[in-house]
């Protein structure tokens, strides 16, 4: 089972606005409400690919009952823990010109259910995947990630870590199974964007020896890098298409490396190859892509990355 944990998970309001206009009234040519954060979209995303996983985190109030319901309504387990008060978040993601978004802080996490996600950490098998993604609340404490993953220490679990700063790289005693830091990300951690593949290469080395396992590289329009667990390094073009959106990019590639990794463990270039393909279909499409959208970018990949 693949378990995500989306701390603070909220309803994605997506506007289309032609050319807008601030300080005047715009009309708004479509729109889409869907239930977002990054774990949950890794959840949607394994989902179109066939893969069980059961979303967990926090919920308030009637957007997070709305939340559960459209998490449930795409075939994804929902296991939140409710919170007693507040509402959880309403995030905007203006289209027009350009992507603007506005995000929302979301309810407050008490001490109590926060000890009520951990036990649920309980059920977590040996073989079970768990995925942390995203930004801590500041109602919770900022070693949260740390916290969970010596707390799941004894068990044999694949850990996924998706994180910025020394959030990320705070984990990584922990030998955390996968991270998946972009260039941005790799700039903030060593003070330096890398100007060429081997920059790249260089700084997954450097994660690895701090402990990671596998470090997967998303390089936006230079396709994606992963120095895998042996030390081999694998490059994937990135796909080709008109870009719309970039929301959940890096989410939908985290899926596809995790679906790969399942369909077959020792081939780690098709686990590449698939989680490029769901994030270049994400970008090409307006909200998380379908499995036909996926499908679609694996075949153009596998051609040019294997002339097959």
């Amino acid at each position: 089972m693949v378990y995500t944990v989306t701390f603070n998970p909220a309803l994605d309001y997506v506007v289309f606005v032609n050319n807008i206009k601030f300080r005047e009234v715009n009309k708004i040519e479509k729109e889409l409400v869907c239930a977002g954060g990054k774990g949950i979209n890794v959840s949607l995303v394994l989902a179109e690919l066939g893969i069980k996983s059961k979303a967990m985190g926090f919920i308030a109030g009637f957007t997070g009952a709305a939340i559960e319901q459209s998490v449930i309504e795409h075939g994804i387990e929902a296991d939140f823990v409710v919170l007693d008060s507040g509402l959880s978040r309403i995030n905007i993601k203006l289209k027009s010109d350009g992507e603007t978004e506005l995000n929302a802080n979301g309810p407050k996490i008490s001490d109590g259910a926060l000890k009520e996600l951990f036990l649920r950490f309980e059920e977590l098998k040996d073989g079970d995947i768990l995925l942390l993604a995203g930004s801590v609340p500041d109602s919770l404490p900022q070693d949260i990630y740390q916290q969970i993953l010596e707390y799941i220490s004894g068990k044999n679990v694949r850990t996924v870590v998706d994180a910025t700063g020394e959030l990320l790289t705070n984990t990584l005693p922990y030998k955390p199974y996968l991270i998946k830091p972009n260039l941005e990300e790799l700039a903030e951690i060593f003070g330096e964007r890398p100007t060429c593949k081997d920059d790249v290469i260089e700084y997954a080395a450097q994660l690895r020896a701090m402990g990671a396992q596998n470090v997967l590289v998303s390089m936006a329009g230079d396709g994606a890098m992963l120095l895998d667990s042996d030390g081999d390094v694998h490059f994937c073009d990135a796909c080709e298409g008109k870009v719309v959106n970039s929301v959940g990019a890096g989410d939908a590639m985290v899926a596809g490396f995790i679906s790969g990794m399942l369909d077959n463990d020792v081939d780690q270039e098709y686990a590449l190859m698939l989680g490029t393909a769901a994030g270049g279909a994400t970008v090409f499409t307006d909200s998380m892509p379908s499995k036909a959208q996926i499908i679609d970018q694996m075949k153009q990949l596998i051609k040019r990355n294997t002339g097959k």
